[in-house]
């Protein structure tokens, strides 16, 4: 995965988000947008399989990237909770 920057403000990010798919992007998304400080949080793929995707953020005044650093924290602990429980939960 390779991350560009395509446009940063004070308080709007555009990133391409090279390699990746909806899986990734749209809990990235879900999971911005419950934060109180973000307006606008979405990405486009315009041709599935050919273009990377471009995600942009829009914040009310917290920056961008540390909405963006917040919320991959957030994934990060979902993931190990679910990896806690299902690790847990299987007995093979």
């Amino acid at each position: 995965m390779n991350l560009k920057i395509l446009n940063k403000t004070d308080t709007e990010l555009e990133m391409e988000i090279v390699g990746e798919t909806h899986t990734l992007l749209n809990l990235l998304k879900t999971i911005l947008l419950e934060d109180d400080a973000v307006e606008i949080a979405t990405y486009d793929i315009k041709y599935l399989g050919i273009s990377e995707p471009i995600m942009y953020v829009r914040t009310n005044g917290k920056d961008p990237v540390q909405a963006v650093r917040s919320a991959i924290s957030t994934m990060i602990a979902i993931c190990d909770e679910f990896k806690s429980v299902f690790t847990g939960s299987i007995d093979i």
